[in-house]
């Protein structure tokens, strides 16, 4: 049976045994590769980000994967949810190959129990929706990540992740029928704040 990751788990879970989406693809890959490389004395405040971030990707992928399946637009926007499931594979594996470099054992969907709101995939506009209110909360996470951790090797990475969320979040809000962007500077969420709401969605 999955294991269920709590809001304490996800902070302190140690190893274990038109569009502007764009695909992140292969230079994400190099670029967590060599973060990866220097990964090793990684303290355990970015562990716990890198933990957090982890959870959020596998929760974007969920999300993705069930929207896709749901078929909710059609026409060139039907594209748009394949191509953030996509980037969300090409964040995970970035982020795990950092993570395992610090001798971590990164999280897999198998290890989360994944909930949604009642009907989250029902309707066009209840896919849409709940793709703002993710985006908007990845996005917040990495921002804060950027200004907490302590790794130089981190910023990079997080930076251009953080990037290609604000792209996915400004694609959703347009077919949500609000602004693309509004915020000169979008606010970083707190790792505590994060982390409670992702138990929304992750028991």
């Amino acid at each position: 049976m999955a294991e269920h990751l709590s809001r304490r788990a996800l902070l302190s879970r140690g190893a274990r045994g038109g569009a502007v989406v764009v695909a992140a693809g292969s230079t994400l890959g190099a670029l967590g590769g060599a973060a990866a490389a220097r990964a090793a004395t990684l303290p355990d405040g970015d562990l716990a980000y890198l933990r957090l971030l982890i959870t959020t990707e596998l929760l974007g992928a969920d999300f993705y994967r069930n929207a896709t399946a749901a078929e909710p637009y059609a026409g060139p926007a039907a594209k748009y949810l394949k191509i953030a499931l996509a980037n969300e594979g090409d964040h995970y594996a970035a982020l795990s190959a950092i993570f395992a470099g610090a001798g971590q054992t990164p999280a897999t969907a198998d290890d989360i129990d994944f909930t949604y709101p009642k009907d989250a995939f029902a309707t066009t506009g209840a896919v849409t929706k709940l793709a703002v209110t993710l985006e908007s909360l990845f996005l917040g996470a990495y921002l804060g990540a950027a200004a907490a951790v302590q790794s130089g090797s981190l910023f990079q990475p997080i930076a251009r992740i953080a990037a290609n969320q604000a792209q996915h979040l400004t694609v959703f809000a347009q077919l949500l029928g609000r602004s693309g962007f509004k915020a000169a500077m979008p606010a970083a969420q707190p790792i505590d704040v994060v982390t409670q709401a992702l138990a929304e969605y992750t028991g």
